[in-house]
């Protein structure tokens, strides 16, 4: 994607306070980037590179991926993968998988062997310890997936134990707030692509649209034929926000549909943990 169409990399930094964060990780850097849809259009060659050199930069002690690295063939991973390669961190690399990521035959299992083999941890409904004990990092099927099921990863939690959830669709920390999620780190809106200030992303305003339209005329369109839309909650499109008693941040991403990006630059984020 041409730089005109997606402006320029932003970097976004923020703290995080959490309860019972032990002393030792307090000041811990964790580097999230999400949504590359990597397939020669919507993410340029040039892009990457500097995000995954701003990230090395930052010098992380974990850096998190939260999914859709392709988007409408899993064949790019393999490039992908040999640039994220690059990618350095003290305790790992760890992702989740996008609705992108698993839409199509076999490509689920593709990119899990691609990531894996350069040595990201790619969990699914899993659990991991990158920084100990003290701190659990989830990583949850993409809410598209017949396996998604939260309750069979959190339930096997210590409510006293902080955790990191990796959820690549945002619309999730609402069935999230049954467990303690102390931080809950997704992607998948691009931050709404184009935002009006004071207005918020146009995105809704095409919902409102798209709901109007009888089902019999959209059966004609086939853009038009789906029965639900790909987000619920537009207040969570960017940024971070509190969910009940949980902590959500959701990542601009990368990469850029068409017709591009207007007030919603793409992203890298530096998240620093602290202690309550």
């Amino acid at each position: 994607m041409h730089w005109l169409l997606s402006g320029p990399l932003s970097i976004e930094r923020l703290t995080v306070k959490i309860a019972g964060l032990p002393a030792s990780l307090e000041g811990k850097k964790l580097v999230q980037m999400s949504d590359f849809h990597y397939d020669g259009l919507r993410l340029s060659e040039e892009m990457l590179e500097q995000a995954i050199a701003i990230s090395n930069q930052l010098k992380p002690d974990l850096v998190l991926l939260t999914g859709d690295y392709v988007t409408t063939s899993s064949k790019p991973i393999h490039v992908l993968a040999s640039r994220l390669q690059q990618l350095q961190s003290l305790a790992g690399i760890y992702a989740v998988l996008g609705n992108h990521d698993i839409y199509y035959k076999d490509s689920k299992s593709e990119i899990i062997t691609a990531l894996t083999r350069i040595g990201v941890n790619v969990l699914w409904n899993q659990i991991a310890y990158p920084l100990g004990k003290e701190l659990s990092l989830v990583g949850l099927a993409d809410r598209s997936s017949r396996e998604f099921n939260p309750g069979l990863v959190m339930n096997q939690l210590d409510p006293e134990t902080p955790r990191i959830v990796l959820s690549h669709n945002p619309d999730t920390a609402e069935l999230l707030q049954a467990w303690r999620v102390d931080l809950q780190l997704s992607g998948h809106t691009h931050g709404g692509q184009i935002v009006i200030p004071g207005l918020g992303p146009i995105l809704p305003y095409y919902k409102k649209i798209w709901q109007s339209i009888p089902m019999k005329i959209r059966h004609h369109f086939p853009f038009l034929r789906r029965k639900k839309f790909f987000l619920r909650h537009w207040e969570w499109t960017q940024g971070l926000h509190r969910v009940g008693n949980n902590q959500l941040y959701v990542n601009r991403g990368l990469g850029t549909y068409l017709p591009g990006r207007l007030f919603c630059p793409p992203e890298v984020t530096e998240i620093i943990l602290q202690r309550t």
